[in-house]
């Protein structure tokens, strides 16, 4: 009997030297804000990327009906967070965190392909310019009070990038995107006064490179460009959580 479990403990020791240790818990938290058309399951490399190095991450599953109710959803979810947070947003979300980011315990903004309104602006307003030479505007349609994105574009349009059977799926599978989200104004502006970072992706068919280099500008934000489609943590994951991790500060205080 003995041999056996002298085994067995060798065999433990052994496996737990083959691990990595695990990341001792980081002192900022990571909220992150999806998008129109799709939930928060889109962020899931990404958040497992982020939780391996040491950080708690929180989803925000917004309705994204009206911008109200998506702003007190992410605010509920930012009062969950243990530590102060490191808000993320992805295109509609960056409407989202631009008027959420105002709470105090938000210490910075991370927009990913996202719009980064001006105080009273709204979606529409900031979609209403045409797109320059060579860049597309989202092909969306109406459904009554909300619009969706034309299930046959939408491979190509949100995610050209990514494997044809996911998007094929989220295609048939995407949120309604309600008017009240889409026309409200924003009444607080939140990269005015907290540290802002800015992603833009080049490949983009759904809000134009030019319009996101504008917004990011504008912004004052720190900014990289990637060689993305609009889903950028599905096609590049590795860059998102790397980008993201670059608005955690903490360590420098």
């Amino acid at each position: 009997m003995k041999p056996i479990i002298t085994a067995l403990a060798a065999i433990s020791i052994a496996t737990a030297q083959a691990l990595p240790a695990a990341s001792a818990e980081k002192t900022i938290s990571i909220v992150l804000v999806h998008g129109a058309f799709v939930d928060g399951a889109g962020w899931k490399a990404t958040y497992d990327m982020l939780s391996n190095a040491g950080y708690e991450v929180l989803v925000v599953q917004q309705p994204t009906i009206t911008l109200r109710d998506d702003v007190a959803e992410t605010e509920r979810v930012i009062a969950k967070a243990r530590h102060p947070v490191v808000l993320v947003g992805h295109s509609y979300g960056g409407m989202v965190i631009t008027e959420a980011g105002d709470n105090p315990k938000v210490r910075s903004l991370v927009y990913l392909a996202a719009f980064a309104p001006e105080a009273g602006e709204s979606v529409s307003m900031l979609a209403e310019a045409p797109a320059p030479a060579g860049e597309q505007k989202a092909p969306l349609v109406a459904e009554g009070k909300y619009l969706l994105v034309d299930r046959d574009k939408f491979p190509s349009s949100f995610a050209a990038d990514v494997d044809v059977a996911t998007t094929g799926f989220m295609a048939a599978a995407q949120l309604p995107w309600g008017l009240q989200a889409v026309q409200t104004k924003v009444d607080r502006v939140a990269w005015k006064t907290k540290p802002t970072y800015y992603m833009v992706t080049s490949e983009d068919r759904m809000i134009p490179p030019t319009a996101q280099r504008m917004m990011a500008q504008r912004s004052g934000a720190k900014v990289v460009e990637l060689k993305s489609s609009h889903a950028v943590m599905l096609s590049h994951p590795h860059e998102v959580a790397a980008f993201i991790k670059s608005a955690d500060t903490s360590a420098a205080d």
